[in-house]
């Protein structure tokens, strides 16, 4: 970790709602001026889409029916880890995008499922901002967690994870039920071994728990709403956080133990906001102050 040019890690997957949180933190950016570089996760991912079914393909010809994008092997974590380094260090670094679709490539002018070349960060910022899968990982070769100065989970309890991500790629990819059950089993592996250990490294924790049945989430017929659901925010280390100044501000709010408050759904953005805040103005000052 750096004084002079802090990282803020966001760890969540798409169905998370990971894009609203990275809205919640570019209006915090501008409010306070802060001056952050976005970096996104897929842009390490280590094949383009070809390459990637093509990979696929393979491993699952020798047997293999676990490997997928959450897969440590599926993305460039050492190049990942080396941006962090050093950015830390020198506030300099690169990176690139993964082209998603069509709008995408009309803004980027590469095809959809490949890379824009890779870029250097613009000058004098005060920090840096990931969103993407694997912002935490920490194994005996790799440890990204440890560049990162704020490390936030962004999660929703598994069946809210499956109803979203079938509903997502039936809607917009065309795929029907059962091959969206086939990517979720071939997900799972990587899901248990490589996701979820980063959640016992982040700093704070939102996830979110539908208060409706989703108990067989391959029937669903509507994803939950945020009216119909509750946020659990967990702090890893509680010490600081002032507990009754936030269940005073967020309506119908409790705490549940001694690190973690329960608010409703539609108040995530309003407890982001009230808890982030002082947390990014802190980085900052410091790190402006250590440039100085």
């Amino acid at each position: 970790m750096s004084k002079k040019y802090p990282i803020i890690s966001v760890v969540g997957s798409s169905g998370a709602g990971t894009s609203t949180v990275k809205a919640t933190f570019d209006q915090i950016f501008r409010r306070e001026g802060v001056r952050a570089v976005s970096i996104e996760g897929d842009a390490f991912h280590r094949f383009n889409r070809a390459d990637m079914k093509a990979e696929l393909d393979r491993r699952y010809a020798a047997g293999d029916a676990t490997f997928s994008h959450f897969s440590y092997e599926a993305n460039a974590l050492e190049d990942l880890e080396r941006v962090f380094r050093e950015y830390g260090e020198t506030g300099k670094g690169r990176t690139r995008r993964y082209v998603h679709d069509a709008n995408e490539s009309a803004k980027y002018g590469v095809e959809p499922g490949h890379f824009t070349d890779w870029a250097p960060f613009e000058e004098d910022t005060d920090l840096l901002f990931y969103e993407g899968l694997h912002g935490c990982v920490s194994t005996e070769d790799i440890n990204i967690a440890a560049h990162a100065d704020l490390k936030i989970g962004v999660v929703p309890v598994i069946n809210l994870e499956w109803i979203q991500k079938i509903h997502r790629d039936r809607a917009q990819r065309g795929y029907t039920t059962e091959a969206v059950t086939d990517v979720i089993l071939r997900r799972m592996h990587a899901y248990v071994h490589c996701i979820v250990p980063q959640f016992s490294q982040t700093d704070i924790n939102f996830q979110r728990v539908p208060v409706v049945d989703t108990s067989n989430p391959f029937i669903t017929r509507w994803i939950p709403t945020p009216d119909e659901s509750l946020i659990v925010i967990r702090f890893r280390n509680p010490r600081g956080i002032d507990f009754p100044y936030l269940t005073s501000m967020i309506h119908g709010s409790w705490m549940s133990r001694a690190n973690s408050i329960v608010i409703p759904g539609n108040k995530q953005d309003l407890a982001m906001q009230l808890i982030l805040t002082p947390l990014i103005e802190r980085l900052v000052r410091e790190g402006r102050r250590a440039r100085a």
